[in-house]
């Protein structure tokens, strides 16, 4: 067996200087033989991202405007004391709710089947 050619990092003389190694540089991946990692992809913003999941299943942002709508008008009718109006109100609130629940669990079944690009 042949010994190792370059000495371990005890093994240098007490006066010698280390060489001039660069520093790693953070802002790049690492260099690896035989392997290119992907590029990075460009963040969404808020309303692209919207945008884009409004495109995908839009019944969902519908169900929850109509939520939204239902509580916000009986409540008003609560204050005012039309409790008839604002029972109706209520009900509509949990129709919306069901209606976005069943919106949701539809859309994720849909992404599910879809082919993977």
């Amino acid at each position: 067996m042949a010994a190792a050619s370059t000495p371990a990092i005890g093994d240098r003389a007490p006066g010698a200087q280390p060489s001039a190694a660069v520093p790693y540089d953070f802002s790049q991946p690492p260099a690896i033989e035989g392997f290119s990692p992907l590029p990075r992809r460009r963040e969404e913003t808020f309303k692209e991202k919207l945008a884009r999941k409004t495109k995908d299943n839009p019944f969902v942002p519908i169900g929850c405007l109509g939520t939204a709508g239902a509580l916000i008008y009986g409540l008003r009718a609560f204050n005012q004391g039309k409790t008839r109006q604002s029972q109706l109100l209520m009900r509509g609130r949990i129709f919306a709710q069901g209606f976005t629940v069943v919106a949701i669990v539809f859309g994720v079944i849909a992404t599910g089947l879809k082919p993977k690009q």
